[in-house]
């Protein structure tokens, strides 16, 4: 069987399209010509200090250095560890712990405390410009020692919901095919990827963009006006972002007198991970006029797991799509979504437990509550762990938010279970209105009639000027809400 290895794209590239920008970063720009070849050189220094299987742990913020380890890393057989450029120490040391790196790779400010952070582990600790001035012996691809595209290629940080750090495996196997354009939507010109280096969805995406022999352009923020400028600049016809950054590029470009959209150029505009209401998307189709919106839903773990194409979004509100090619889903007797797919991860490095609870006889448990319908369509209606109790009835959060959220009056929502004597849990709704606007409990309530069963109805209110919601992926902070709610600083509805 061909081995599937992803240090042979850079190598395929810099043949092919040399001079072919690879990668940048604001002002900093690579060819694949200069990547394949600065990533031999960090190879080289990579299997001098590492053995076959290491972990690197990439500890930095954006920077083309990043993508230079990438290439390096996979050409050497070692594993790309990224980490939080924002982790605090004792998030550090957890992580460490959990991988034992070889070698920490990071800038020059940050050595000394990699240094000490490392120093209990015994790794090597490298910058970025000391990687960048190692001089090989030849010119010819570095030889690394014979390995299988079974090994992992890449280890990213999942906390799941016990808050304790595990490190999915994907190998070079599934990387290939998760990205590969024969198995996904081809890219046909420039990617800007938004996403922050040490998840997985920048790796996916710039890799599906080299798969194709085309460039990406990492962002070092998420501010729509760095977004905005960076798909003008490269002219790219690809944007993946999250709902909720969707929503504030809307806002920032409703607020500019432009006579062409710095968007124009966008041919694909896509999103997901979290729930994506139908107005959103088609006010992402008026915001890129003749460009394709799509929604994807995936994981670490899972890969690409479907997409809903722009022709079907009228037709499947809410739907995050059908299967992807190679990929079976079912559901168990909870309704919590199973996946089965050569995209699956390998487990968590050095966590067997983990990984038994996580994958079944070849299916994972996503942990995602979901519907099927008749043609095969998915709709995420939840979290497993975060069903409401009421009354003896379990109701998904996200599937009442998914309704409340197109209520007059609701410019966004979030919903929660507080604890009650008499039900358990009562379902609260936490709403941020719309200027002018105060919505009454009982007008939800309404509006939920015919839409959802009358147990999933809210039984509180509770208005707020905002809704704390995570950072990267903007879901609600559900802990932090219900702490809210409960508190004395809350206003009763």
């Amino acid at each position: 069987m061909q081995q599937l290895l992803v240090g042979e794209i850079f190598r395929q590239c810099a043949r092919a399209v040399p001079e072919r920008m690879a990668v940048a970063v604001r002002d900093e720009r690579l060819s694949f010509a200069e990547l394949d070849e600065r990533s031999e050189r960090a190879a080289d220094w990579l299997l001098r200090h590492c053995r076959p299987g290491d972990r690197v742990a990439m500890w930095t913020e954006t920077c083309v250095d990043a993508a230079v380890l990438f290439a390096a890393t996979s050409k050497a057989g070692l594993a790309f560890c990224p980490l939080s450029p924002a982790a605090t120490d004792d998030e550090m040391v957890g992580a460490l712990a959990v991988i034992e790196p070889a070698v920490i790779v990071t800038n020059r400010g940050r050595r000394a405390a990699a240094g000490s952070l490392v120093a209990p582990f015994g790794a090597t600790v490298v910058d970025w410009e000391s990687l960048a001035a190692h001089d090989r012996d030849s010119g010819t691809p570095v030889t690394a020692p014979g390995f299988a595209d079974d090994i992992p290629q890449l280890m990213v940080f999942t906390s799941g919901t016990t808050g304790v750090p595990k490190a999915a495996m994907v190998s070079h196997r599934a990387q290939f095919l998760r990205t590969h354009p024969g198995a996904q939507f081809e890219p046909r010109g420039r990617s800007v990827c938004v996403y922050p280096l040490f998840h997985v969805a920048p790796w996916l995406i710039a890799l599906q963009q080299w798969h194709a022999r085309d460039g990406v352009i990492f962002t070092t923020d998420t501010n729509p006006d760095t977004i905005a400028d960076a798909v003008a600049d490269h002219a790219a016809t690809r944007l993946n972002m999250i709902p909720a950054l969707w929503r504030r590029m809307i806002e920032y470009l409703d607020g500019e007198d432009r006579a062409i959209s710095p968007l124009a150029t966008l041919r694909f505009a896509d999103t997901g991970t979290s729930a994506t209401p139908l107005s959103l998307l088609q006010a992402i189709r008026g915001l890129v006029v003749g460009a394709n919106v799509r929604v994807f839903y995936g994981s670490t773990e899972a890969g690409n797991v479907c997409g809903l194409e722009d022709q079907d979004i009228d037709a499947k509100p809410g739907s995050v799509g059908v299967p992807s090619v190679s990929t079976d889903v079912r559901l168990d007797e909870t309704g919590e979504l199973l996946v089965r797919s050569p995209l699956l991860f390998d487990g968590y490095f050095n966590n067997p437990s983990a990984t038994e609870a996580a994958i079944s006889s070849g299916w994972y448990r996503t942990g995602d509550l979901a519907e099927i319908d008749d043609e095969g369509y998915l709709y995420i209606v939840g979290r497993v762990t975060e069903l409401i109790r009421s009354g003896g009835e379990a109701v998904a959060p996200a599937e009442v938010e998914n309704v409340l959220r197109a209520a007059p009056g609701v410019t966004d929502v979030a919903v929660v279970g507080i604890p009650d004597l008499s039900w358990g849990e009562l379902v609260c709704a936490v709403v941020v209105a719309e200027p002018g606007h105060t919505p009454e409990l009982a007008d939800l309530q309404s509006f939920c009639d015919g839409r959802i069963s009358s147990f999933k109805h809210p039984r509180k209110l509770v208005l707020v000027d905002n809704i704390p919601r995570t950072q990267t992926t903007g879901q609600p902070q559900r802990p932090l809400i219900v702490d809210l709610v409960t508190s004395e600083q809350a206003d009763p509805g």
